[in-house]
């Protein structure tokens, strides 16, 4: 029988259990995948510990590539022997085979092998979407500076290079002198050790003392406060994730107070509500890839009976780039 990752109740990584499955045949509107590869995001740590809880027995993962097995009544975009790859909601990304809501499923061009579908497809999705729709009052232009935190991160490398394609000054902030090097080295106009230096001063120095348009934030807890002092006027607050624990409530009157800030928590399954516009963000991410402006970076490979220690490598910030389970 097929092998799958689940957990039976919140907690900590020891919680990740290696089980046989049954998966059976798709039904209307659904596919039946066999996986090659599994990506791994820090979405999977907010799962397995609750913070964004789901029913159990819960089995986790948000993307993967494989190759489609079997098509249910009404898929007519995808057939089998097919390769495809996803980001996609329930989770359930972490097996061997599973049955799933076709309408995420994407074609993947053959220039691009599973261990990169896997490691880009929600990373790469989660850029797209920040950079090319959630911007700032009066858009982006070549030249204007954004910040974004966790830049040596899997979405960070690929926001570095994407930003770069677009003529922007990222402003990349990352632990270590290392990974601020592996960021610079992907596109990041300026890079900031945050254990050495204050971000803040950093970003009014570089800045010229104006702040920054647009600040792309998925620490959340840790960095709130003081990412809203990087920001000039009118500046837009992104925060898309809570790697250092959720964002504390919010006075309105701080927001007035600081420049008429604009602030959003935007989700990439917002954006790809649709098949329509999943195929329309696939298409934009392939492009960024196929034609090498943006590449997907693979620091770390686990087997699937090794999440355990995936998921530790991850929360204590070990890794760099993407990482990915191989079934």
């Amino acid at each position: 029988m097929p092998k799958a990752i689940q957990i039976q109740q919140f907690g900590g990584p020891e919680q990740l259990q290696l089980v046989e499955v049954s998966v059976g045949e798709p039904g209307p509107g659904e596919v039946r995948i066999r996986h090659y590869a599994c990506g791994l995001n820090f979405i999977d740590i907010y799962q397995r510990t609750g913070l964004y809880q789901g029913a159990l027995p819960l089995t986790l993962g948000m993307e993967a590539a494989g190759v489609v097995e079997a098509v249910g009544e009404g898929v007519t975009h995808l057939r089998p022997g097919q390769r495809v790859a996803y980001a996609s909601q329930p989770p359930g990304a972490y097996c061997e085979v599973r049955v799933m809501p076709a309408r995420c499923v994407v074609e993947l061009p053959d220039g691009i092998d599973f261990e990169t579908g896997a490691a880009m497809m929600l990373k790469g999705l989660t850029v797209q979407y920040l950079l090319r729709k959630t911007q700032p009052q009066g858009g982006l232009q070549e030249g204007d500076h954004v910040l974004f935190h966790a830049a040596a991160g899997g979405v960070g490398l690929i926001a570095c290079q994407w930003a770069r394609a677009m003529g922007l000054q990222l402003i990349g902030t990352a632990g270590s002198d290392e990974k601020c090097a592996l960021a610079r080295e992907m596109g990041a106009a300026h890079v900031i050790n945050y254990n050495k230096e204050d971000f803040v001063a950093r970003v009014k120095e570089i800045t010229g003392g104006r702040g920054v348009k647009v600040v792309y934030d998925s620490i959340g807890k840790e960095t709130w406060e003081r990412s809203l002092e990087c920001l000039r006027p009118l500046g837009l607050m992104v925060s898309y994730g809570n790697a250092s624990g959720p964002v504390p409530p919010i006075s309105l009157a701080t927001l007035a107070a600081k420049g008429s800030l604009y602030v959003t928590r935007p989700t990439l399954f917002t954006h790809l509500a649709t098949r329509e516009s999943t195929q329309a963000m696939a298409d934009d991410l392939f492009d960024m890839v196929g034609s090498g402006r943006v590449k997907i970076r693979i620091d770390q490979r686990y087997r699937l009976a090794e999440v355990a220690q995936a998921h530790r490598d991850l929360e204590a910030r070990k890794t760099t780039g993407s990482s990915v389970l191989l079934p």
